[in-house]
This record gives structure tokens, C-alpha cells and sequence, in this order.
């Protein structure tokens, strides 16, 4: 059977802008990894309600789970959780037990739940809510769509709360194969390899060495003893 799909929406304006650097998608497709759904498609879209609707209908009938990153916060460009419940055509207001979580984190800080930390509570009728233990902010899961944070740190500890929940494939196995050559070299043999070896996915990815072209041969695929021989192979045709 196949793994489960997942897709990443990566929302805001800063991400496009090139003021902030997204680490978020790296860390999601390890962990995705690591459980077997696979991360097929990546988007970054602006603060915009009609992208964010257009990006979640699309993603969501495409892929068993989609990711989305940044937008859930106290702003007023903070508008995921409303684009999100316009897409799948659900009323969104303030709920009880979000509220609650909010009110206890802030009477523990010594803050005042204000109409802006309140706009964090507003969660779209039907959901599901993703617990935050660094800020208390939850998010939360609307169908198949996760709503989190873009905040690392704070989207990072949602995925960790999230994937237990889900159900998973098998974990992919990957090897690396480092070669001292340019790619044009050795491309005849990797298409021959990868041709043999049809259950695999093989990569080739170059990069420069005192001045030298060499590439990263990696393999990667469900069964550990399929993904060694074919490095194996490989090793010994390029005489390594």
C-alpha cells in the first residue's frame, strides 16, 4: 500500500518578501519522512484571503494531509484560520475552550487576555484543536488541513504533537554516495541504475570541491536491503 501524501502551505507576506527565511518546511519533511507520509508539494503564498482559500481547496482535494505555516497569530494580517474556514465553507468565532487555554496561559503571565490575544481563540466550527505548549496559542485541524504557527519553534513543537496522531506508511531508507566527478560523467550509469531499480528514487546532486566538480549520489526507498545493494552497485561500477 501506498504511503500517505502531504502537502506544505507556507503563508506570508515576509516569506515572499525574503525578510524571513523559512526553516519550517526542512524540519516537516524530516519528521514526515521519518513516519512514511510523503511531502510531494511545497507552497509559499502572500497574505492574500483568496490565495490562501485557492491554495487550501487545491492542496486539500489533491493530498491526504496538508501543512500550513504561519497566519494564526494576534495581527491583524494574521488571517489563516479565517481563509482557511472560507475555504471549506465553515462559520469561524471566538471558542470555549480555546478562549480557556489563552485565559489560563495569560493569567499565569501576569498579561491580560485583550481583544487581540483573543482573535488566537478564534477556531472554525468542526475543528480540532493542535495543542501549543510553548505559547499556549493552540492550533488546529480542519478536515484534512493542520493549521500551525510559523513561529519554529512553536511549529515545530505542533508537528511533534500532531504526527502521533496520524497514520503513517513506511519510513523511507536512504543512502549516500559521494563522487569526485561532474555529473555528465557518471549520468549513463545512474540512468541504468535507476532504470534496474525502479522501486527506488535516485538523486543526483552536484556541488563544487576546490574547484572540482563531484556530486551526492542519494538512494532512497521503503526496503533498507533494496537501497544497499543498488549503492552497492553503484559503488563498484564507478570503481569506489
Amino acid at each position: 500500500m501506498a504511503n500517505p501524501t502531504a502537502a506544505m502551505l507556507v503563508i506570508g507576506d515576509e516569506i515572499l518578501s525574503g525578510r524571513t527565511r523559512d526553516s519550517n518546511m526542512h524540519y516537516l519533511a524530516k519528521e514526515l519522512t521519518k513516519c512514511g507520509i510523503d511531502l510531494q508539494e511545497v507552497r509559499v503564498v502572500s497574505d492574500a484571503p483568496q490565495a490562501i482559500q485557492d491554495a487550501v481547496k487545491a492542496l486539500s482535494q489533491r493530498f491526504d494531509h496538508v501543512f500550513t505555516s504561519g497566519g494564526i497569530g494576534p495581527t491583524h494580517d494574521d488571517i489563516t484560520a479565517d481563509n482557511v474556514a472560507s475555504a471549506f465553507g465553515a462559520a469561524i468565532d471566538v471558542r470555549e475552550d480555546a478562549r480557556e487555554i489563552l485565559q489560563a496561559h495569560y493569567v499565569a503571565s501576569g498579561l491580560e487576555l485583550n481583544a487581540a490575544r483573543l482573535r488566537m481563540a478564534r477556531i472554525p466550527d468542526g475543528a480540532e484543536l493542535i495543542a501549543n505548549p510553548v505559547s499556549a496559542a493552540p492550533g488546529f485541524t480542519l478536515h484534512n488541513v493542520h493549521v500551525m504557527a510559523g513561529v519554529p519553534e512553536i511549529f515545530e513543537a505542533m508537528v511533534a504533537g500532531i504526527l502521533p496522531q496520524l497514520t503513517g506508511g513506511t519510513p523511507l531508507m536512504s543512502q549516500n554516495l559521494r563522487v569526485h566527478r561532474g555529473e555528465g560523467d557518471i549520468a549513463e550509469t545512474l540512468a541504468t541504475l535507476a532504470g534496474d531499480f525502479p522501486d527506488l528514487s535516485v538523486g543526483c546532486y552536484p556541488f563544487q570541491r576546490d574547484g572540482a566538480f563531484c556530486v551526492n549520489i542519494v538512494v532512497r526507498g521503503a526496503d533498507g536491503a533494496r537501497v544497499n545493494a543498488a549503492i552497492a552497485r553503484l559503488g563498484q561500477e564507478l570503481g569506489l
